[in-house]
């Protein structure tokens, strides 16, 4: 799969709240290409984890 199918399915299972699928899937997408906007939506989506669920994520 591509870098941007990768961001792509992450920004689908992220509007589905499924946050932590939706990280790995950035993840996939920044080993292919790390030019992809998914190391924003990774950064933003890290960043609100951490504040509202600080005991169910651990990055």
């Amino acid at each position: 799969m591509t870098a941007q199918k990768w961001y792509e399915q992450g920004n689908a299972l992220r509007k589905q709240g499924q946050f932590g699928e939706a990280i790995n899937c950035y993840i996939q997408a920044i080993e292919l290409d790390p030019d992809s906007p998914a190391v924003e939506a990774k950064r933003m989506l890290d960043d609100i984890m951490a504040y509202y669920n600080k005991d169910n994520y651990n990055p």
